[in-house]
């Protein structure tokens, strides 16, 4: 029998990781740490939002939040061309 390692974001927490593990639980460390640095982005854009956007309720703000850092490149890309960012892609 083989043994697999399986790894998981710290910030997402093992649990969490086991309840979704097609999405959560990882076949490498650096992919699990590049998952970290998403969510450690998310929550700096939540707060973000939350001091910029009168009435954004912390929900809302954190599923915003949340898209905006897994799609960091194209918003990168989008700062030198807008419309980037509603362009159909095949994803």
């Amino acid at each position: 029998m083989a043994v697999q390692a399986l790894y998981y974001s710290e910030r997402d927490g093992l649990e969490m990781a086991l309840k979704h593990p097609d999405t959560m639980l990882f076949s490498s460390k650096a992919e699990a740490d590049a998952r970290d640095k998403v969510l450690e982005l998310a929550e700096e854009i939540t707060q973000f939002l939350q001091a910029r956007v009168e009435g954004l309720d912390e929900a809302l703000a954190e599923k915003a939040a949340l898209a905006i850092a897994e799609e960091k490149d194209l918003f990168a890309k989008a700062l030198k061309k807008p419309s980037l960012l509603n362009e159909v892609t095949d994803a």
